[in-house]
């Protein structure tokens, strides 16, 4: 166990020094902040959907809490900007704590009652008549408190920390509670496992990471529209990139995102109706050929994946 905890600190401090360091020789710091950004949410997913197999194709919608939360936290109580990203944070908790009762669910139905309830959201933040709160469908401005840098460095300490969060569950007993749950719930019961509190902690935690990014994400650019920090790419992405990695692994989603927004940033932009093609392929075949991720064929060859 103690062996697995510092291969897991040892992707931890290895990711931390290369976004640490990228910077001095990589001068595309948004090309850098957004993979930072997917690979925390991808993280995020990894929790609720790798350890307690539910899958949150409203993922998305705690994104945008934390998004708005902590624009409004800076807007109205003129704090700490790094305080109010922790904010953003507690703003998609709250959030989750709201759609506690959609775990109710399973399957299918959980996830489209999550993606509804994202969009139950964002057309609560789009509507006009929360313009003195939320602005609207106008958009957020931060820029008085604009500081790429600061922006940068709080993402990559929240990535650290999503990162930190997912090798605890990965080597602990709490970890071991939820696949019980995710293998089944009902045996995990009679077993002594507290199904409700166990699954309500890690969609939390969950939630927070989430939150967590979107803080980041708004202090980062600024300036942002609710069309934009509840769109649904964000989940999808970030879906695709933790299974095509393979959940259930810290360092699984952290390779899916690595390699496939890297490909997106670089073939995707300038093609995007090519890129939306080979997405819809590469979500077949991953159900088809390698549902457990790219990890699964490291795992295969007896190679242990942190």
């Amino acid at each position: 166990m103690r062996r697995r905890y510092l291969q897991a600190l040892s992707v931890i401090i290895l990711v931390a020094v290369v976004f640490l360091l990228l910077p001095r020789f990589y001068s595309n710091q948004s090309f850098l902040f957004n993979l930072m950004l997917y690979l925390g949410l991808a993280e995020g997913v990894n929790i609720i959907y790798g350890f307690t197999g539910y899958l949150p194709f409203g993922y998305v919608g705690f994104f945008g809490a934390g998004a708005y939360g902590s624009a409004i936290a800076i807007t109205f109580w003129h704090i700490s900007p790094f305080v109010c990203v922790i904010l953003g944070g507690m703003a998609a908790v709250a959030t989750g704590i709201v759609l506690i009762p959609l775990l109710r669910l399973s399957g299918a139905y959980f996830a489209i009652a999550n993606l509804a309830a994202s969009q139950a959201l964002y057309l609560i933040v789009a509507n006009p008549t929360m313009e003195k709160i939320t602005q609207g469908p106008y958009g957020i401005d931060l820029s008085s408190v604009y500081n790429a840098d600061a922006g940068y460095y709080t993402m990559l300490a929240v990535l650290v920390f999503a990162m930190v969060v997912v090798a605890y569950i990965r080597n602990s007993d709490f970890g071991l509670s939820l696949l019980a749950i995710k293998e089944d719930r009902v045996t995990a019961s009679l077993a002594g496992v507290n199904v409700v509190r166990a699954r309500s902690i890690a969609w939390m935690l969950s939630a927070f990471v989430a939150g967590l990014c979107g803080g980041a994400f708004g202090w980062f650019t600024a300036v942002f529209y609710p069309s934009t920090v509840f769109s649904l790419d964000v989940s999808v992405f970030t879906i695709v990139f933790a299974l095509f990695g393979g959940v259930g692994t810290l360092a699984g989603p952290l390779l899916g995102a690595l390699l496939l927004y890297s490909m997106y940033n670089f073939i995707g932009i300038s093609t995007p109706q090519y890129f939306q093609l080979f997405y819809g392929f590469l979500i077949i075949g991953l159900v088809l050929f390698l549902p457990d991720g790219v990890a699964s064929i490291l795992q295969k060859g007896k190679v242990y994946v942190p």
